[in-house]
C-alpha cells in the first residue's frame, strides 16, 4: 500500500488512487486559502489543486496537460494536478504557494 508523505503527515492509501482523493479523505488538502471552496471538485478545469510530486505517478493525460499549458500554470513547471495524478507508489507532495499553488521557488 503506497504511503503519500504530506505536510508532514503519512497517508496510506491503495495503489492507483487518486492524488486528490487519497488527500481529502485524510484530511488534508491539495488546495490553498480560498481555492479550498472555490474549485471545480476534481474535473481539471480550474488548476487549484496543482502540487509537486516526488515519486511513482500516472503519466500525465491530455485534459491536466491542457490546464497546466494555462496561466498561470506552465508545463515545464513540474507541477501535477492532484485531481488528475493516481498514486502508483510511495510520493512525496508539495504544495507551493500562490491561489493555484503555482509559486514554485
Amino acid at each position: 500500500m503506497p504511503t503519500v508523505t504530506y505536510r508532514g503527515e503519512e497517508i496510506e492509501c491503495e495503489e492507483g488512487a487518486v492524488l486528490r482523493d487519497a488527500l481529502l479523505g485524510a484530511g488534508e488538502s491539495p488546495h490553498n486559502g480560498r481555492s479550498k471552496r472555490l474549485n471545480c471538485g476534481g474535473h481539471a478545469t480550474c488548476g487549484t489543486c496543482a502540487v509537486e510530486v516526488d515519486g511513482p505517478v500516472s503519466e500525465m493525460g491530455s485534459r491536466e496537460r491542457r490546464r497546466l499549458s494555462l496561466p498561470p500554470h506552465s508545463l515545464d513547471s513540474g507541477l501535477r494536478l492532484s485531481c488528475q495524478t493516481r498514486v502508483l507508489g510511495d510520493v512525496t507532495v508539495t504544495k507551493h504557494g500562490g491561489f493555484w499553488g503555482q509559486r514554485v521557488e
